[in-house]
């Protein structure tokens, strides 16, 4: 079975946890625990957040006057890099040393005249206190939005139109390779007036991304990845209920946060009505059971 993994940003770095490499590895290892038993008999792919990192990059970056900050772009590459290193040795770790492993720096095409660039809502970086995050706007020129009890910094999230890696995935797939890419949604590219290809400041939905790529990819099964072990309804009240089994058309009738668990469910759908294949959303400590369908919140055509 050809199997889409999305992980979630908390399988990186835990919500308020200090941005480490100490932290991210320790997280990502915890990640290669859960991935490992389904990488043997699977094809695997992995794809990934990078909110956080991306927007620690962007500060360090920012901080250093002496040169113009590095577009987010060139930052998301960055760590599409860093993070399939450590997902790479981590998993690397836990299984035989005859599995390849590979990295793929992804670049994914969005329209420049997608809506999305009127109205940044795709938050990144660290969470900051009211105080802080006006700072930073008058600073920085950042727009910040309120996250929970803090704020963040928000950029445009276009929706996702071409994978331009396909390819070389199909064939490291083809050869037994567990493949890491799309980190972050991927890196976010635009072709110009004159044709020609470049980066563009705004962060791609890792979720939506994913489920681009698991089409493309002809996957049997699209597992995105959270802290949550399923899809509820009436979230946050006393009569919450988690969702077993649905449809696209029977989750479509409710509303949910487009914060959190609004992409993720949209990416289900999207994936399920256009492949025909199954879905799941729901705890990665719930991956292999999700996998077998007896976890998570499982979507599927019919």
């Amino acid at each position: 079975m050809r199997i889409v993994v999305a992980l979630g940003g908390n399988a990186l770095l835990r919500r308020g946890q200090p941005m480490t490499a100490e932290n991210q590895r320790e997280n990502v290892r915890i990640a290669a625990k859960s991935l490992a038993p389904i990488s043997t008999d699977n094809q695997l792919v992995i794809s990934h957040g990078n909110g956080p990192q991306v927007g620690l990059l962007a500060l360090q970056s920012a901080a250093y006057e002496e040169v113009e900050a590095y577009p987010l772009d060139v930052l998301g590459a960055q760590t599409e890099g860093m993070i399939g290193y450590m997902i790479e040795q981590e998993l690397g770790n836990l299984l035989s040393i005859e599995i390849p492993f590979a990295t793929i720096l992804t670049m994914v095409e969005v329209d420049p005249e997608d809506p999305a660039f009127d109205n940044p809502t795709k938050p990144i970086g660290p969470i900051y206190s009211e105080e802080d995050a006006a700072r930073l706007s008058n600073e920085k020129g950042w727009i910040m939005k309120p996250d929970g009890k803090h704020w963040r910094r928000v950029v445009p999230s276009p929706e996702p139109h071409r994978i331009f890696e396909l390819r070389p995935i199909h064939w490291l797939l083809e050869q037994g390779t567990i493949v890491i890419c799309a980190g972050g949604g991927g890196i976010p590219t635009i072709y110009d007036e004159d044709g020609n290809l470049s980066g563009v400041e705004v962060v791609i939905d890792k979720d939506r991304a994913s489920a681009l790529l698991a089409f493309e990819l002809e996957a049997d099964l699209l597992v995105l990845a959270t802290d949550t072990d399923g899809v509820y309804l009436d979230w946050g009240t006393e009569s919450a209920k988690r969702v077993e089994k649905t449809t696209p058309d029977e989750i479509e009738q409710y509303e949910f946060a487009a914060g959190s668990m609004g992409p993720k469910v949209e990416a289900a759908c999207d994936f399920v009505k256009r492949s025909g294949q199954r879905a799941v959303i729901g705890a990665l400590t719930d991956l292999e059971a999700m996998v077998n369908g007896t976890a998570g919140t499982q979507f599927t055509i019919e």
